[in-house]
């Protein structure tokens, strides 16, 4: 029997990356073994993962040797960056720029790079509809991902570059779901007007970056967008009224009023959003639900996920 070939994952123990580690490891046809990258070996996930059957490796995106040792002798690599663990888009392309250079030194026949859209290209800096931040970019955690596409390109590593939506897991984790008005009335806030946000399930981006691994080298090269749903705000809010058993209404507030509700991010968030909200055509069309369902036949839509996880959506 031959050995599988090994596909090495940045984050493994995060959203992305434990998706595609699941992915991998759940499937028992699969033609790949998985080697689990991560800065803390010793944590309760890495030895869940051990059980699974991953191969756990130190690596620290700040020490460019860790990488090239965890890429060492990959077939692919999953490569992600943590923008809200820290902040910075400098530091985004910093550790964007190991990982291309650890790629190709490695030799590794597939990266998938998770990246974003530079929101510069639509929105130049000195385009006052949307105010520019950190000096250099109008939405720091989009701009820099997207900037950082040109070190693969440059690089010569077979590349495909997965462009996700909003999770909606920043209903459980980050704040973002429904919350009561001074009335008692769940409200759903997002400055989105009645434009639809694509959306997907954290988990599903790992199976979709599996489902490319296993195409072979037909997405080498391609920005593939995933989505598990296109919504308005009003119809998110209809989904989860259902879901939870009460009332959710839609709160649309312009962009400038979240910018300012005062959370760490909350800036870059209110232009995010307003991101999507201006360029609706452009970000739906990328994030294609038929590709993304061709990918992962088991992606869910928002009914769905909510179906699973509606009791760990925080009501405040």
């Amino acid at each position: 029997m031959a050995a599988k070939k090994i596909i090495s994952v940045i984050g493994a123990t995060g959203s992305q990356g434990g998706g595609l580690v699941r992915a991998i490891l759940n499937d028992p046809e699969s033609d790949y073994s998985v080697r689990a990258l991560t800065r803390n070996v010793n944590s309760d996930k890495v030895r869940e993962l051990v059980k699974l059957g991953a191969e756990v490796v130190a690596v620290d995106l700040d020490d460019p040797e860790s990488v090239k040792r965890g890429f060492d002798k990959s077939f692919g690599v999953y490569c992600v960056t943590f923008y809200w663990a820290h902040f910075s888009p400098e530091k985004e392309l910093a550790h964007a720029w190991t990982m291309a250079e650890a790629a190709q030194y490695s030799g590794a026949e597939h990266v998938i790079w998770s990246t974003l859209e530079d929101t510069r290209k639509w929105i130049p800096l000195g385009d006052n509809r949307m105010p520019t931040l950190q000096e250099k970019y109008k939405v720091p955690h989009f701009d820099a991902k997207g900037e950082a596409d040109h070190f693969f390109e440059e690089s010569g590593v077979p590349t495909t570059y997965l462009i996700p939506s909003f999770y909606w897991e920043n209903m459980i984790y980050f704040g973002m779901g429904p919350k009561k008005d001074e009335n008692g009335i769940l409200t759903l806030t997002f400055p989105m007007g009645d434009k639809k946000l694509a959306g997907i399930a954290a988990e599903d981006i790992g199976k979709c970056a599996y489902g490319i691994f296993k195409a072979g080298r037909r997405y080498i090269g391609k920005k593939v967008g995933i989505a598990g749903d296109h919504l308005t705000g009003s119809e998110m809010a209809r989904e989860l009224g259902k879901a939870l058993g009460q009332d959710v209404r839609y709160n649309d507030v312009p962009p400038e009023v979240y910018r300012g509700f005062g959370f760490p991010g909350a800036d870059d968030l209110g232009n995010m959003f307003q991101f999507y909200r201006d360029f609706e055509k452009d970000c739906l069309a990328l994030r294609n639900l038929e590709v993304s369902r061709a990918l992962n036949p088991t992606l869910m839509d928002f009914t769905s996920w909510l179906a699973r996880y509606k009791d760990r959506i925080p009501i405040a």
